[in-house]
């Protein structure tokens, strides 16, 4: 009986300390005592919640991207959603509309975009990365029709407040993501929506003869990647002061790539939330202290490549091993 028991317990610490989640922590524990030998100002409190300002503006659009990964389906069209919809909010308010009124048709577009991504995928039985490939030059396309190399800026000083507001002590963006956080993780892992998605990702011509709505939940899902991507572009905007159609370059690589380290399978149906948000603090705090030593943007983009393979890899292997 003891021999019995003192496996069960070996079993159940190798289970704990195989989780993926563990391995983050961990990662993330090493990337702040990186960090603070870089900077011997890092580790105070105030320096790090300033530190989540630089990255939080595109972990929004990871709660939706973990959906689309875990139906089996992707979208490289967000950072493009992102320039489109921050243009057309700049540029109506540089034409006299309220900034209240440009922030509602952003949001709008956004959604409209992602809706339109969904739409063509699930109703013309197309290719998600076809799909959203085209759309991605699509909308960055228009972006640069409308604003060229220009700038659109000018926006009124409470606008600034999305990107660089405080609350007491705690930055307005990060009480946005902790709510973004808990309002997707209940939709994910506590509602019939979220079970569709899993079912979906692991069989979905099992899911179609189960009496699901494969063609429905896809199209909602897109359309809340858009929605979110919309999001980002008030938050990036607000951040930046201006907006160009070269913004958000880059940002559908290091959404995948939040997503994937989180643990989430690109072969669908496996995943959760709570793997990427530490994933996204890993990367994001990663990016911070390498900004700190004057690191090149194009050699993060080399980190952030390999990282995105690592994750799949392992990720890959873990989900064999089980």
């Amino acid at each position: 009986m003891k021999n019995v028991d003192t496996n069960l317990n070996s079993t159940s610490l190798k289970s704990i300390l195989y989780r993926w989640e563990i391995v983050l922590i961990i990662l993330l524990v090493v990337v702040n005592i990186i960090n603070s030998s870089i900077s011997p100002y890092y580790l105070n409190a105030r320096n790090l919640l300033d530190a989540t300002t630089t990255f939080l503006d595109k972990a929004f659009i990871v709660f939706p991207m973990i959906m689309v990964l875990i139906l089996g389906e992707i979208d490289i069209s967000v950072g493009s959603i992102v320039a489109l919809s921050s243009v057309i909010m700049g540029v109506l308010y540089k034409s006299g509309i309220p900034m209240v009124i440009s922030i509602l048709v952003c949001i709008v577009l956004g959604a409209l975009c992602g809706f339109f991504n969904g739409y063509l995928l699930s109703k013309f039985n197309l290719s998600s990365i076809i799909v959203t490939l085209s759309t991605m030059i699509i909308y960055r396309g228009i972006a640069y029709i409308i604003l060229e190399d220009q700038a659109a800026g000018d926006f009124p000083e409470w606008f600034g407040f999305f990107g660089w507001g405080y609350v007491g002590v705690i930055p307005f963006i990060l009480i946005c993501f902790i709510i973004t956080a808990i309002v997707f993780g209940l939709l994910l892992h506590k509602t019939t929506f979220g079970r569709y998605i899993y079912a979906i990702g692991n069989n979905i011509t099992a899911s179609r003869f189960s009496g699901v709505k494969v063609d429905k939940v896809k199209i909602i899902v897109f359309t809340l990647n858009g929605l979110m991507a919309a999001i980002t572009a008030i938050f990036l905007t607000s951040r930046m002061g201006n907006t160009r159609p070269n913004i958000a370059l880059g940002y559908e690589l290091d959404i995948i790539t939040m997503a994937v380290f989180g643990g989430v399978s690109t072969a669908g149906g496996k995943g959760n939330i709570f793997g990427p948000i530490l994933a996204i603090f890993v990367i994001g705090l990663l990016q911070y202290g390498l900004g700190l030593i004057n690191v090149p943007s194009t050699t993060m983009l080399v980190i952030v490549g390999s990282l995105l393979i690592l994750s799949v890899l392992i990720t890959n292997l873990r989900f064999k091993k089980a």
